[in-house]
């Protein structure tokens, strides 16, 4: 089973009303790769995301993560939910990072960080405050441990973000454009400690305008338009010569 994919994700369905957001999107993520997902607004980028993780649920298909099924449909079409307690077991293997950062207002830097494995996980505040101040030192935010959000910029928000979500040990990071909020003089440093941990062979999914980091750090890039995928690609190769006229056309567009 050393070659499971991390995510495995087949056929995803998912509407809004009258609305088909996602048409049957399919995409496997092996072991320390770094999946970019790029495209228009509206392309049903950030909704895929929101599905692996079960913040949205879908009309039909299949998620498996680490080989565990988050959720299949059987052959009467009908879409099937792991039972409450192992959808919780099986999300607990993924983290998020917001594209508006998701910080508690009311806590501190260091609080934001341990809130999870305190409440979530039910661990000790002796056990979990050491590996808060690792976390903090790996996004070069330690000084800031008992500063409160308000008093930070948006770059250090998204990293104490970042901190916050790897607090939880997930094997898989999910970005849902983690820079766009961001003043671009900002974006450089969030880039930074993503960049950090694609050295360290963290498996993440990024949806990302960041042409830069797509070429640069994904193994893979995925183009999405109106709910689909059009094309996926090692990095260089889809930047080098895109082959779905969309692609080239959206390159030109952000390059």
């Amino acid at each position: 089973m050393t070659n499971e994919p991390m995510i495995r994700a087949a056929g995803l369905y998912k509407q809004f009303g009258p609305v088909e957001v996602l048409k049957g999107v399919s995409l496997e993520v092996g072991k320390g790769e770094v999946i970019a997902i790029i495209g228009p607004s509206g392309s049903g980028k950030s909704t895929f995301l929101r599905c692996l993780i079960h913040l949205e649920t879908v009309q039909r298909g299949t998620i498996i993560i680490e080989g565990e099924t988050l959720v299949e449909t059987d052959a009467a079409g009908q879409c099937r939910y792991a039972q409450e307690a192992e959808l919780r077991r099986i999300r607990g293997k993924m983290g998020m990072v917001f594209q508006h950062f998701n910080l508690f207002p009311h806590l501190t830097v260091l609080q934001n960080v341990i809130e999870a494995p305190l409440t979530v996980k039910g661990l000790r505040r002796e056990d979990v405050v050491p590996k808060a101040d690792a976390l903090l030192k790996k996004v070069g935010l330690y000084e800031k441990r008992g500063s409160y959000p308000s008093s930070l910029s948006g770059g250090q928000k998204q990293r104490v973000a970042i901190a916050r979500a790897l607090a939880m040990e997930p094997d898989i990071l999910l970005f849902d454009e983690p820079t766009s909020a961001l003043d671009p003089e900002l974006t450089g440093e969030v880039l930074r400690t993503m960049r950090a941990l694609a050295e360290e062979r963290m498996t993440m999914v990024v949806v990302t305008h960041e042409m830069g980091f797509a070429r640069e750090e994904a193994s893979r890039v995925v183009f999405m338009d109106e709910g689909s995928i059009l094309e996926e690609r090692p990095a260089r190769e889809l930047f080098a010569a895109p082959e779905h006229p969309r692609t080239r056309a959206f390159l030109e567009s952000m390059l």
